[in-house]
Order: C-alpha cells, then sequence, then structure tokens
C-alpha cells in the first residue's frame, strides 16, 4: 500500500528530475530496479520528500563514483548481507582509480613540460606506459583489470 503524501511537502517528478538535472525517465529506472519508492498522491502521480532526495543525492554520488546499481542497491539496503563485502570491493576499485588518475595527471604533465615534440618518442614519457606496453598490467577500457 502506498501512503498519500502532503503536496506541500513533496515534489513532482518534473521538479525533482529538474533539481538534479536528470531526465524524468531516469527517476522511473531507478523506481523500476527498487532503488526508489516514492509516494504517490490521489492521482496516482509520484510525489518525491526529504528521504527520497537524499536516496538519489546517493545514487548520483555513487554512479559518479563508478558503482553500479546493483552496488548502489547493495549500499542503500541496511539488510544487505554482502553489503561490507560490495563496500570492500568498491573501496578497492577506487583505490586503484586513483592510483591510474595520479599516473595519468603525472603523465600528462609531463607532457605539458616534455620539449619532444613527439610525445611518444621521449623516453620518459614512454615510461608511463611501460607496463601498458609490457603486458604486465591486464587491460580493459575501463582502466586496468583488478586480480
Amino acid at each position: 500500500m502506498r501512503l498519500q503524501v502532503n503536496m506541500k511537502s513533496s515534489q513532482s517528478i518534473g521538479d525533482v528530475a529538474a533539481r538534479f538535472g536528470i531526465e524524468t525517465h531516469v527517476l522511473r529506472h531507478w523506481e523500476d530496479v527498487g532503488l526508489l519508492r516514492p509516494s504517490r498522491d490521489g492521482a496516482d502521480r509520484r510525489r518525491y520528500v526529504d528521504d527520497d532526495l537524499v536516496r538519489i543525492a546517493v545514487i548520483l554520488r555513487s554512479k559518479a563514483a563508478g558503482m553500479s546499481l546493483e552496488q548502489i542497491a547493495v549500499l542503500l539496503d541496511d539488510e544487505a548481507p554482502s553489503r561490507h563485502e560490495v563496500l570492500e570491493s568498491h573501496i578497492a576499485d577506487l583505490d586503484r582509480r586513483m592510483r591510474e588518475m595520479q599516473r595519468s595527471r603525472e603523465m600528462t604533465e609531463h607532457a605539458l613540460r616534455c620539449r619532444s615534440h613527439d610525445i611518444t618518442q621521449c623516453p620518459r614519457f614512454k615510461g608511463f606506459v611501460s607496463d601498458v606496453l609490457a603486458g604486465t598490467t591486464p587491460w580493459s577500457l575501463d582502466g586496468p583489470a583488478t586480480a
């Protein structure tokens, strides 16, 4: 059974989508996969209250950090038995991605300062990708694969 909500303390799907800069179909999809459970008004329209807005903010921040919707569902489920395992795995992934971002930053800073016209011929610049060239870092388009 859905609860009726006070119209003054809630927002429509359009208002919420505009507030967060997302399309309404995204909010509907998140509801379909169980991430959101907005109340309904007398005309069966979705009404989002403050708790829903917090959940949306958590979803957006988590997606920006690379979490899948499945991982976010576990994060938001306080009774999920695998919650700590999923979160520990995500932290390890964040650590790996931060190391890659740092390497990329160092490579870009070197390219900015390097006097070589063809950066790929600079021995020091090549050092930034030596692990990829040697095949010692398993690679995918999402970055180095985790072991």
